[in-house]
């Protein structure tokens, strides 16, 4: 039977752990386990490979999102614009600020933001727009960044799950994701693209003034020990951890590639189930699948599923209950208060294993078992 995983971290640790021995091993035989060097070795890698001027180590992309908030100075009652169908925390960190959390629809082609819905979202209290770059392709930025440009409006980019992919703009000028609005907010969680060996995170940033407040806020409000002056919080990346990261970076083009090659695996069986759409790539970005999501149609959704489990083919949903509808966000929305496209794709979506060390039989038997389901489907079986 083979062993389907969602993402296979432990074949990624056996294939690199000479290497993450010898990291381990620095860190270890200098005992050095907050601040150590590794973690900014790790901060200036990590600059250069995005080709940003800034890099600040933190304990997760949760505090990522919420410092990056703290140091443009929103006040309680501001305005920020999230699109609704994204992880909870994009949203939460806003709440968590006493700050407004402005809801608004995607695309149903790549699942970001949808432009016209920002634009009409914003009124004389925006002032912030968290665009997301789901699953592993950008956000559209080039007209984000005009429209916060013209109404003054911070941009904060959630760019937990596409880190490596590359935005173009109509110039052919060419950035990274998490470079091109005020501050970018990473997490390297382990199924993460770039994932460490437990909680880690980081803010990219080019502006020289917002770095230095970002850095205070992160320990303790203080860029001198024991003199505070911001309120600030606990917020590092392990020595440890960084030094996992540092590893990983050197390999990230080719865990992008080959998680690349294992989406086109699926394309190219799916593209003919009329049932099922497979995940669109923008004409102005790479994409670098942290997820591979497919609509599914006609209601299947929850019945495919239940057919991959019973050939042990794990799979999740991201995203089943739009955030406007979850407890904790009910009063921010009238109770009427509908998206109908993050709606459908919260009824529809599916994400398959797709990870670095993906076997040709391993992808073979998932899409053999997603084929047997519309087998048994047009056969007029029950599943």
């Amino acid at each position: 039977m083979i062993n389907i995983q969602m993402v296979d971290l432990v074949s990624q640790y056996n294939r690199l752990k000479p290497e993450f021995d010898a990291a381990m091993d620095r860190c270890l035989s200098a005992a050095h386990y907050i601040n150590g060097p590794q973690v900014g070795e790790f901060e200036d890698q990590l600059a250069g490979y995005l080709g940003v001027k800034h890099v600040i180590g933190c304990a997760n992309g949760t505090d990522a999102l919420q410092m990056s908030l703290m140091a443009l100075g929103l006040k309680p009652g501001d305005e920020v614009i999230v699109p609704a169908f994204t992880y909870v925390a994009t949203a939460e960190v806003i709440a968590l600020l006493s700050l407004t959390p402005v809801m608004v629809d995607v695309y149903p082609d790549t699942f970001n933001i949808d432009i016209e819905q920002f634009e009409r979202a914003i009124t004389s209290k925006t002032k912030a727009v968290v665009p997301v770059h789901l699953f592993g392709q950008s956000a559209d930025m080039e007209p984000i960044l005009a429209m916060a440009k013209q109404h003054g409006i911070y941009v904060v980019e959630d760019n937990a799950q596409a880190i490596g992919a590359e935005y173009t703009f109509s110039d052919g000028r060419k950035a990274r994701t998490g470079t091109m609005g005020d501050v970018g907010c990473l997490s390297f969680f382990p199924s993460k693209n770039l994932g460490c060996f437990g909680d880690g995170g980081a803010i990219t940033t080019n502006d020289d003034a917002l770095a230095p407040r970002i850095r205070m806020i992160a320990n303790h409000g203080q860029s001198k020990k024991y003199y505070h002056s911001v309120i600030g919080v606990n917020s590092r990346l392990d020595t440890l951890q960084a030094a996992i990261l540092s590893v990983k970076l050197g390999h990230l083009d080719q865990f992008c590639a080959a998680r690349q090659k294992v989406a086109a695996g699926y394309d190219a069986a799916f593209k003919t189930v009329a049932d099922l759409t497979p995940p669109t790539r923008a004409a102005n970005t790479t994409h670098v699948f942290h997820q591979y999501t497919l609509k599914v149609a006609a209601g299947d959704r929850d019945r495919l599923k239940e057919h991959l489990e019973a050939r042990s083919v794990p799979s999740m949903i991201y995203y089943p209950v739009p955030l406007y509808k979850q407890e904790a966000f009910k009063h921010y929305s009238l109770a009427d208060f509908s998206l109908p496209v993050t709606e459908e794709l919260s009824d529809q979506v599916l994400s398959l294993p797709i990870h670095t060390e993906m076997t040709a039989e391993t992808q073979g038997h998932i899409i053999a078992s997603v084929g047997s389901f519309y087998a048994e489907e047009s056969a007029g079986l029950s599943v």
